[in-house]
């Protein structure tokens, strides 16, 4: 057994550095995932080579007055283009540059102009119509709702929650209190059901990326709000759902949570560290506790046994589904053997990045004292 709390915040971070010296290849939203892991941890260490490789990466995309940025085609109209916008928004405050407030004002625009269904949900990108899919909701909620303290626009609040309780109502799973990866509201979708619109299986990193997207939205909701009371709420009973679906074998969760028992399901490493880095956060700023603090350090003790490895010093993370989406292709159905047929991959950003902010924030938590 590896120890827990050995410092894995700082060993993840540089094990990804030294991997990928700059993220500079294309405007991809996992970029921002690690991005925001190593601005958490820059503040928790003040190390500044943590602040520095984020803002070389997100450098290497603007033009010099931030009126362009290099791959980005707001004419998509894809909400995983505005992950980055959080960095974005980072940036000006930490610099006071105007390019980064500009081109984070150009991605806000886009989504002030996203396409949605007849219910008032953003569609996930233009191609996919009327389509909602929980990982919208990590990749735009939380910038817009930042945008909205930032630029003193609190009447966007109410509309920002309303995306959260429209898929929370239409993708409910009704068995576990979890949520289908998505719903057509058009139930036009081969993957939809033709009564509910939405896809057939509980994806753990769908799921993964709604929790982390409540409880990063909250920080930037006014306190004692009706739209904060009715998120810290949603956050309350997600996670109980989430804890009650955590494998007792391996102390983490699974890539399908709704099919436990079925051969070939595993333990997934991507949304193992979203839900404990939303739990330890939801605890940290008095959201809510959705597990005591020693589930929350056996979870973590989990996440590191099963998918922590060293090699030539670098913290590398496994067991990371590579990518699941639905649509577009005939064997995207939703169906659970797709979920399995997806590679198993390590160093992929989207996990090694849950890990990092999982990692900080059980170190900011004092879980790991």
């Amino acid at each position: 057994m590896k120890q827990a709390f050995d410092s894995w915040h700082v060993r993840i971070a540089d094990g990804l550095m030294n991997i990928y010296p700059l993220l500079d290849k294309k405007w991809s939203y996992d970029y921002g995932v690690v991005w925001k892991g190593m601005a958490a941890l820059f503040e928790l260490t003040g190390d500044g080579k943590y602040y520095d490789y984020i803002k070389r990466g997100v450098d290497s995309f603007l033009n010099e007055d931030g009126t362009a940025i290099r791959t980005y085609d707001r004419g998509e109209y894809n909400l995983d283009n505005i992950n980055n916008g959080k960095l974005l928004l980072y940036l000006w405050k930490q610099t006071g540059e105007a390019r980064y407030r500009t081109a984070a004002e150009m991605l806000l625009n886009q989504v002030t102009h996203q396409p949605r269904t007849p219910e008032g949900g953003f569609w996930h990108k233009k191609i996919y119509t009327q389509q909602m899919w929980l990982d919208g909701l990590y990749m735009c909620a939380p910038f817009y709702a930042e945008a909205a303290q930032l630029f003193h626009h609190p009447e966007w609040a109410d509309d920002i929650v309303r995306q959260f309780l429209l898929i929370r109502e239409k993708t409910m799973h009704k068995l576990t209190g979890l949520a289908l990866h998505a719903w057509d509201s058009a139930k036009a979708q081969p993957w939809a059901d033709r009564e509910t619109g939405c896809s057939p299986h509980v994806w753990g990193r769908a799921v993964g990326w709604y929790a982390c997207a409540v409880a990063d939205t909250l920080e930037f909701l006014p306190e004692k709000s009706l739209p904060h009371h009715k998120m810290v709420t949603l956050l309350r009973d997600l996670l109980a759902a989430v804890w009650r679906a955590r494998d007792g074998r391996t102390k983490v969760w699974l890539q399908v949570m709704d099919q436990p028992d079925r051969p070939g399901n595993y333990a997934e490493s991507s949304c193992s560290a979203q839900f404990i880095y939303a739990t330890a956060k939801a605890a940290r700023l008095g959201y809510c506790a959705a597990a005591s603090k020693e589930e929350l350090r056996d979870a973590w003790q989990g996440a590191v046994d099963q998918f922590i490895e060293v090699y030539k010093g670098n913290a590398i993370v496994t067991k990371c589904c590579q990518v699941a989406g639905l649509g577009n292709v005939t064997r995207r159905d939703g169906s659970f053997a797709y979920y399995m047929s997806e590679p198993i991959v390590c160093n992929d950003l989207k996990g090694s990045g849950a890990m990092l902010q999982a990692a900080v924030e059980i170190a900011k938590t004092g879980f790991d004292k």
